[in-house]
């Protein structure tokens, strides 16, 4: 594959602890275990590398401790960066709480990834056979939204830009959301997030209108349903709802990063998008019988899995997958 995925978005130290149940206000829990893993943006690139596609990050790494362990994992998964360390401040973290139903409970703390400039992004040189991801957390922050935005509308108008505006979606100004809008090309959100941007209504209506009113120049949208699967919208006016894969979950964490980051690897090398939402169904299926937000699967993994759901019954039926601690 000669594409490259440019990341330019942010990457946090996760701090994970698993739990019965979310304690109750002015009570304590004692967490079964704890692991500390790069988080954040790095669970998207995982996904995309794993699966054939080069990953650069172009965001903004810490110079202390946490920039340092987030550097030791890019450099793991062959992820290269971009951009020099922050001289003033180290990378941020999120404490992760998972809980017996494999659902989970964020508090983030920004670091360097929150504050980006053009200047500071002047070493990421896009290619022409580039992708461009970015996520709403990086919008979110009031230190590198104005030089993100202005950079995404800079890029030029065959690179595909790719956007998933996370449940943070409503802490970026609507302002920079439409411009940033305006000109992607393939948007993956939950039915949450779509119905934030374009009001409510069923899969097919709010992506329809996602299409003809937020994302003219989009190719396609994809709204996520967890398990359910994902429905897929494209600018041709075709439509497809595309079925999940029935597994037993242990850990949600990473699930819709895991499938943004298999789907655009799928998209670039070739295959059609139905398809490569298939690809990308069974990809965050998989990672979900598996602790961690990294957990994506291997092109290989997946080609299995979907090998043995079709000799099964395909999506909807229960699936085993291969479970890592």
């Amino acid at each position: 594959m000669s594409a490259r995925l440019v990341h330019v978005g942010s990457a946090v130290v996760d701090y994970v602890y698993r739990i019965d149940v979310l304690p109750a206000p002015g009570t304590e829990k004692t967490a079964s275990d704890y692991a500390q893993v790069a988080g954040g943006g790095f669970n998207m690139m995982v996904a995309a590398t794993r699966t054939g596609m080069k990953v650069v990050f172009g965001g903004q790494l810490g110079s202390g401790p946490n920039g340092d362990f987030l550097r030791a994992a890019f450099a793991a998964e062959g992820i290269q960066t971009l951009t020099l360390p922050s001289p003033l401040m180290d990378s941020g973290n999120c404490v992760a709480m998972i809980s017996s139903d494999a659902e989970r409970t964020f508090v983030s703390w920004p670091g360097a990834e929150s504050v980006l400039s053009l200047d500071l992004m002047a070493p990421v040189v896009i290619g022409p056979d580039d992708w461009v991801f970015t996520s709403g957390y990086t919008l979110s922050y009031p230190g590198s939204h104005d030089a993100l935005t202005g950079w995404i509308e800079a890029l030029p108008a065959d690179i595909p830009f790719v956007f998933d505006p996370t449940p943070v979606i409503a802490d970026i100004p609507r302002a920079i959301l439409d411009r940033v809008l305006a000109r992607t090309t393939w948007l993956s959100c939950n039915t949450t997030e779509a119905a934030e941007i374009a009001g409510q209504g069923d899969v097919e209506a709010l992506a329809a209108r996602l299409l003809a009113e937020h994302c003219p120049q989009a190719a396609g949208v994809v709204i996520r349903s967890a398990a359910k699967g994902c429905h897929v919208g494209l600018a041709d006016g075709s439509a497809q709802t595309i079925a999940g894969f029935k597994v037993v979950a242990i850990d949600t964490n990473g699930a819709g990063d895991t499938h943004i980051g298999a789907f655009v690897s799928a998209l670039a090398r070739g295959v059609p998008p139905f398809e490569a939402a298939a690809y990308a169904n069974a990809a965050a299926a998989i990672s979900v019988t598996r602790h961690g937000g990294s957990s994506a699967p291997t092109d290989a993994e997946i080609q299995t899995f979907l090998s043995q759901a079709v000799s099964t019954g395909v999506p909807g039926q229960t699936q085993k997958a291969h479970q890592t601690a």
